[in-house]
């Protein structure tokens, strides 16, 4: 099972892509251009990897609170290729998982499953 997380909602776009035991990430500025072609940099990613995006299981994505640029550009990519892939994806934020103050990118499909975070579901958190 292939997982790709991605968080653009905070000062750095970051990506983590967990392939059967391996953890993998990387993060890129977080800028307009970088918005602009965040498919590519996902792709590339996980090209890097040997892996191609229909080989992912499932995508986990941040809904903030954070940049309203960064939340909507990441969250209408997740859909686009939910659309096209039919890849399941979940929209998480750190405060969905209660109290807990050790959070770890590697843990978040974990913690989605136990606090129950719904698939396909977008509701953003945005920064006023």
């Amino acid at each position: 099972m292939n997982n790709l997380i991605i968080d653009a909602a905070n000062d750095k776009i970051f990506l983590m892509l967990i392939k059967n035991k391996n953890i993998y990430n990387i993060s890129h500025e977080n800028s307009k251009t970088n918005y602009e072609k965040l498919t590519i940099l996902i792709n590339n990613f996980i090209k890097t990897h040997h892996l191609t995006i229909n080989e992912i299981s499932k995508l986990y994505v941040n809904r903030g609170p954070g940049s309203f640029a960064g939340i909507r550009n990441s969250l209408a990519t997740v859909k686009a290729i939910f659309v096209a892939k039919k890849i399941d994806y979940y929209c998480f934020s750190f405060d969905d998982f209660g109290d807990l103050h050790d959070y770890k990118y590697e843990n978040v499909p974990n913690m989605c499953k136990k606090f129950k975070v719904k698939k396909n579901l977008i509701n953003p958190i945005y920064f006023s």
